[in-house]
């Protein structure tokens, strides 16, 4: 299939980076400082990948935890990884985060899976020693009221330094991998909270009449996530719609016939039609001035409805579909029914490169020990099969409006379900699951429809689901990112629940 172009930029976390050691060993063991400088480097290497790294160096005082705290603030980090890099006390490090408010991360990565017992002396030990201070650093964080977390492993070196004993290269071991993997879970996290902190969510005509669980707190939603709310009308969106040109038509009728099939009539739903080139024409006529909108807006997301007396904003409303879904692959998260909250789940998994679909519970399947989970739209390229179908629709399944709907199927692997919801105390809330998308029959009612077979049967899926208050709504990713979301929940300070 087609890439489409990002409209907007992916904000990269900005990443702190300092080594802890004690100053009184530098001048006793010569060559120490330079080994551990060398480790320091080559964490600041590869956090690169994730991220812009901003790497004080080495805290080894506490006068230079100070001025570690006072640098990264004037770097406006989002993250700090703190560095073991040998024994070292509490006192050097706790200026750092006393003054920089920003998460830390403590890597305890030890060099080597073993020392070379026979040939270390002090100096070398002193390189391995690095979970030494972990336990230390625990208490007095806790009681001076900083929340940490910490990465246990394997350094993951390519090579052994000169200054070595023992084997270190040991960048293929499971442990080196496992806290890597890790690592780069955080800054994709802090990537995530910045970019959310410079997002601008549309918020387009109102809600679906009666969906109790789509109403929110559009300031508590900002509040909590950091994203920026903009009430657009319908008569916004028609001002756009009036600047939209022939040839802007013609174009967006050529990326749809690009990235969609256009379909023929359902063979088993009657609603469902081949879509005439007239509800083709008005979609891309309705997605150019949509493009149009998210452009001179700066708009990172839409979340849309509108119900209205069969006037011409219902007529712009039934070109939403395509135009909403093309939007979503090229990095504007879209959800239909006025559900925000699950357009942030959306832009979650849509930062980290994994998709993120609007769905909802369509039903289950008792015999294959599935969930089919699906939605008429909006879609995101990146979770699909094969290219998407357009299917012209008489109505939509018991709402006002016809159009043409997006029919699509996930391909077959890992997903993750993200539901954001808001609970009684007014607090948003992460509901995360982990399962397999299987191939399996789906209805041709212009629908995307997908079977997930999660780790228990339907009915006790379900038992765990609707314990969790959730909306009826979520976004839907690809691969296994439980470990990832939780992060995200942590680093915005939501609560979240993983069944």
């Amino acid at each position: 299939m087609h890439n489409l172009a990002r409209l907007k930029e992916i904000k990269k976390a900005r990443i702190g980076l300092y080594s802890a050691g004690l100053h009184t060993y530098w001048e006793q063991f010569p060559g120490l400082y330079d080994c551990l400088t060398e480790y320091n480097k080559f964490i600041e290497k590869r956090l690169s990948e994730f991220g812009t790294v901003y790497n004080f160096g080495m805290a080894d005082t506490e006068e230079k935890g100070r001025n570690a705290g006072e640098y990264f603030n004037s770097h406006n980090v989002d993250i700090v990884f703190s560095h073991a890099a040998t024994y070292y006390t509490s006192a050097s490090v706790l200026p750092v985060h006393q003054i920089c408010k920003a998460p830390v991360i403590i890597l305890n990565l030890q060099p080597t899976p073993e020392m070379s017992y026979d040939t270390t002396g002090t100096d070398r030990w002193l390189a391995q020693c690095v979970g030494c201070s972990i336990p230390e650093i625990s208490n007095a964080f806790n009681r001076s009221g900083i929340p940490f977390r910490a990465v246990n492993g394997l350094l993951g070196l390519d090579h052994t330094p000169a200054f070595a004993k023992a084997d270190e290269n040991t960048a293929g071991r499971p442990e080196a991998v496992r806290a890597w993997k890790e690592i780069e879970e955080w800054c994709q996290a802090a990537t995530v909270k910045r970019t959310l902190s410079h997002s601008r969510f549309g918020f387009l005509g109102g809600y679906y009449s009666g969906m109790l669980d789509m109403y929110s707190d559009l300031t508590m939603l900002q509040a909590q996530s950091g994203i920026d709310v903009e009430i657009l009308e319908m008569s916004d969106l028609d001002a756009y719609l009036n600047e939209v040109s022939d040839p802007d038509v013609t174009r967006m009728l050529d990326t749809i016939r690009t990235f969609f099939e256009i379909s023929g009539d359902s063979p088993s739903d009657p609603i469902a039609k081949a879509p005439t080139e007239d509800q083709l024409s008005w979609s891309a006529r309705v997605a150019a001035a949509q493009e149009k909108m998210v452009l001179d807006r700066g708009l990172d997301s839409i979340s849309y409805y509108y119900h209205g007396r069969n006037d011409h904003f219902e007529d712009v409303q039934s070109g939403f579909i395509v135009g909403f879904s093309l939007l979503n692959a090229q990095g504007i998260a879209c959800s239909g029914e006025g559900d925000i909250k699950t357009a942030l789940a959306m832009k979650i998994a849509d930062i980290c490169g994994k998709g993120g679909s609007f769905c909802e519970i369509v039903a289950a399947d008792f015999n294959r020990n599935t969930m089919i989970l699906g939605h008429d739209g909006p879609f995101h390229f990146a979770i699909s099969k094969q290219k998407p179908i357009l299917r012209g629709m008489g109505v939509y399944h018991g709402k006002r409006g016809s159009g043409v709907s997006v029919e699509a199927k996930v391909r077959s692997g890992p997903v993750t379900t993200l539901g954001v919801t808001q609970t009684g105390n007014g607090r948003l809330k992460f509901n995360i699951s982990e399962g397999e998308a299987i191939e399996a029959p789906i209805l041709l009612n212009g629908n995307t429809s997908t079977h997930i077979r999660f780790d228990c049967p339907p009915a006790e899926y379900m038992d765990k689901w609707f314990a969790q208050a959730p909306t009826h709504h979520l976004a839907l990713s690809v691969g296994h990112n439980a470990s990832l979301f939780k992060k995200i929940a942590e680093l915005l300070d939501i609560p979240y629940a993983v069944f």
